[in-house]
């Protein structure tokens, strides 16, 4: 099977074909860079998918991300990351292996099939220009004959003429004579020319179209199988992206699979308890004798002032945490003591940590340096070892500090753990009335009452008063009566009340006071009807009524 014997006459109808060949190729060429494309966007949408709903650092959501749904999430936003690097891996392998080097193999194949067709041109030309010089031998050689017979039949006429002269009859002979010579060197020369032309015919359809036509079904028949492996190498780069791919969804799985319900209900647990133990019963108090009104040691009132902090519960106490007082939403104190015991426990907890992990830091530094140093000292060539004495003293000064810090959260983290247990045996053991008892408790709040930062929220007043459940806690108190004036007191210093529970006031500011110093270093002051809070005492000068003075 040979284009050159099969096809020896369709040159043009081959040049059609091989062009449309070329077409296909570069068609193909086409649809494959739409479909890395396609891969490039869709991965580009993928990567922006999983960005969207990564957790933004240092927020309040990457702290959710600690439950093991969340963190499963997570792991599938990550691993969908790595999955839309294999799409832009079959983009990259589809365009440098199928794209580029098939754009370099249209370049080539349209050369070679140049050539070719132009060498066929070129023996199409050859056969032509011999086959036109065989045709006009041949108009010479039956020229020159016509001519001969005319000069014999004028010959014979002539000496058939008895009135012509012998001189016109020789001269006829000699004319006829001469065109007889002319037609056989016609004769001759038609016949080297046909010879030619026929070997020049054989030669062009036996030898040189049948070369030239091979060389066109070989360059064709390369074409037909560059582009079967082309779409192999199509199919794959898909498959080798494809264990990858697998990876990626069996780690999801594995992730889905990692997902503890119990394991997160615990951690709710630790993220949100408060330490304090749950109120215990209400009093009945009778109200038909005329007896001091008695409240019960372990009622709902009495559990938020043995603690600093008041416990969330349900309804429209919460969040409310200090009377007639808005709710400071800056930053928390140092030592966390607006948050519950427990939370306070594990914030200090967490701050030691972090101190002595600065730590560990800070002594490797001074020791990489101290080290360099000692190499400076043997090989001065290669350092100035007092070039690094500045940096070892500042090591040494941080390192100082933040062993300072530690002391000071470790002072802190010992008072939580060691006074939470016995108040919650204190709580344990209460319930009932306590008559005898009630003066040393009110006394004892009022000494473990902290700076009012924290979340201990309301004195025990001396005179007796009902407490309620939590459910009418904010009704009761919107009811009362504000704290009546007890005298006055000059700011002798600016205090920036930044914490719950205190007021900010200026130097020189005249207040009122609603209640004086418990003992806890804090004096209750107010300067509107909505304005009232606590400020340190050695912050003002007080006169109380007994005592007043001019300002």
């Amino acid at each position: 099977m040979s284009w050159g014997t099969e096809l020896w006459d369709q040159f043009d109808n081959l040049e059609k074909h091989t062009q449309w060949g070329i077409d296909v190729l570069e068609k193909y060429i086409k649809f494959v860079k739409e479909r890395t494309e396609i891969e490039l966007s869709y991965a580009k949408q993928l990567r922006n998918l999983s960005k969207k709903y990564q957790p933004k650092k240092n927020s309040k959501e990457e702290e959710e991300y600690r439950y093991t749904s969340t963190r499963a999430f997570l792991a599938t936003l990550n691993e969908m990351n790595d999955y839309a690097g294999q799409h832009e891996v079959i983009s990259e392998n589809m365009t440098s292996l199928i794209i580029g080097e098939l754009t370099r193999y249209v370049q080539e194949l349209k050369q070679e099939r140049k050539s070719h067709f132009h060498d066929g041109r070129k023996a199409q030309q050859h056969i032509e220009t011999c086959w036109k010089q065989l045709e006009a031998s041949k108009r010479r050689f039956e020229r020159d004959c016509k001519e001969a017979d005319r000069a014999q039949q004028y010959f014979e006429k002539m000496d058939a003429d008895i009135n012509v002269t012998k001189a016109d009859v020789e001269k006829a002979r000699q004319q006829a004579q001469l065109r007889h010579q002319m037609a056989e060197d016609s004769k001759a020369e038609y016949s080297s020319t046909l010879q030619k032309f026929n070997s020049e015919q054989h030669d062009h359809y036996y030898t040189h179209i049948p070369n030239i036509f091979q060389k066109i079904q070989e360059m064709e028949e390369r074409r037909i199988v560059r582009i079967g492996e082309s779409m192999k190498t199509f199919a794959d780069v898909d498959r080798q992206v494809i264990p990858i791919i697998g990876k990626c969804l069996d780690e999801i799985t594995k992730a889905a699979e990692s997902v503890d319900h119990k394991n997160d209900s615990q951690m709710v647990i630790e993220a949100f308890k408060s330490g304090f133990e749950p109120p215990g019963d209400v009093d009945f108090e009778d109200f038909t004798q005329p007896m001091k009104r008695t409240v019960s040691e372990s009622s709902l009132s009495n559990s938020r002032g043995d603690g600093k902090y008041e416990p969330k519960f349900g309804g429209k106490s919460k969040g409310k945490l200090w009377p007639f007082i808005k709710k400071n939403k800056g930053a928390g104190p140092e030592d966390f003591s607006n948050l519950p015991p427990e939370q306070r426990r594990k914030k200090l907890q967490q701050k030691v940590d972090e101190l002595n992990k600065d730590i560990q830091k800070e002594m490797d530094q001074r020791d990489a340096l101290t080290k360099m140093k000692d190499v400076y000292i043997k090989n001065p060539q290669m350092g100035d070892a007092a070039s690094v004495d500045h940096r070892l003293s500042e090591l040494e000064q941080n390192i100082e500090k933040l062993r300072l810090e530690v002391q000071k959260f470790e002072g802190w983290l010992a008072d939580v753990e060691g006074r939470l247990p016995a108040r919650t045996e204190q709580a344990r053991r209460q319930s009932g009335l306590y008559e005898a008892q009630n003066t040393s408790a009110v006394n004892s709040c009022a000494q473990d009452r902290e700076s009012p930062d924290g979340s201990y929220t309301e004195e025990q007043s001396q005179e007796t008063e009902m407490k309620v459940p939590a459910t009418d806690f904010d009704d009761e108190f919107d009811d009362e009566e504000p704290l009546p004036t007890i005298g006055t007191c000059k700011a002798l210093y600016t205090f920036e009340g930044q914490n719950e529970g205190t007021i900010s006031v200026a130097e020189g500011e005249m207040l009122y006071v609603i209640e004086e110093d418990k003992g806890d270093g804090w004096t209750r002051i107010r300067r509107n009807e909505d304005e009232e809070g606590y400020v340190p005492t050695s912050y003002v000068e007080v006169y109380l009524d007994k005592n007043a003075k001019d300002s």
